[in-house]
């Protein structure tokens, strides 16, 4: 399937490492022109805007912006329209963990969380969308008006212990993508997740990064791999283009079967 987005621009949140650094280079390949938003390693993130443009398909610029922060979220859109004209489409992939026992966890810690993983979503979404319905329908390079993904994670569905500002900020962004979707769907604004299950980003390197822990991550993994940032990249190009044009308000789990369950495969 050769998918083009040509002649569109998407801001993906938090793109310098990772799973957003793999969604803006696979929409970058994709055609679109991509920002690169990020809040520590501008050297990175640069680099990162450099090589795709020496890519020869989208363009790209880097952006520094807290989405969690009102003002920055609002200087970034003011930037990407500055640049490339208007924004057709949002990854909403900024997060972060700051992990502890509930009895051991700070508010300090569980509002940088929320602040970052859910109000930074919400911030984002909200630009994206006033922008969409300034700009008026764009037939030409979508069908849809907009189009937001939002990165989820399987713990919107499984519960985490030790983690439970993670767990609490992935459940709300299930509930506020779907509210966004029956909401915006009469406007044509398209909003789906991508649920990653474990991939191999620095946020989980200790999961994964010796063969003893590969191993025991590998038991919770049916298909019995442990995931790529590209893996989800592909996903990323897939919602944001036309193919899915009769998809919204779903997560889309790219976890090699994480949420089946699998200690219930032998009868729990």
């Amino acid at each position: 399937m050769n998918i083009s987005l040509e002649n569109q621009t998407a801001i993906v949140t938090g793109a310098n490492s990772g799973i957003g650094e793999a969604c803006a280079r696979a929409l970058a390949a994709a055609g679109a022109n991509v920002v690169i938003n990020y809040v520590t390693k501008p050297e990175v993130a640069e680099k990162i805007a450099a090589e795709i443009n020496v890519a020869g398909a989208g363009r790209a610029i880097a952006v520094a912006a807290d989405v969690s922060n009102e003002a920055q979220v609002e200087a970034m859109f003011v930037r990407s329209r500055a640049e490339f004209g208007t924004v057709d489409i949002l990854v909403n992939n900024a997060g972060l963990q700051k992990d502890a026992a509930l009895q051991d966890m700070t508010l300090d810690e569980w509002n940088l969380v929320i602040g970052i993983n859910l109000t930074g979503q919400f911030l984002c979404a909200r630009a994206a969308v006033r922008e969409f319905l300034r700009r008026g329908p764009r037939p030409e390079v979508s069908c849809a008006l907009g189009k937001i993904i939002c990165m989820s994670s399987v713990h919107e569905t499984i519960p985490w212990a030790g983690h439970a500002n993670y767990a609490a900020s992935k459940g709300g962004i299930l509930q506020l993508m779907k509210t966004m979707a029956q909401e915006l769907a009469p406007k044509k604004v398209r909003v789906n997740s991508i649920g990653p299950g474990a991939i191999k980003t620095p946020i989980n390197t200790l999961a994964w990064a010796t063969p003893e822990a590969e191993h025991e991550l590998l038991k919770l993994i049916p298909y019995d791999r442990v995931g790529e940032p590209s893996d989800i990249g592909k996903v990323c190009v897939w919602l944001a283009s036309d193919q899915s044009d009769y998809i919204t308000g779903q997560t889309i789990f790219v976890d090699g079967g994480m949420t089946l369950y699998p200690g219930f495969a032998t009868g729990g």
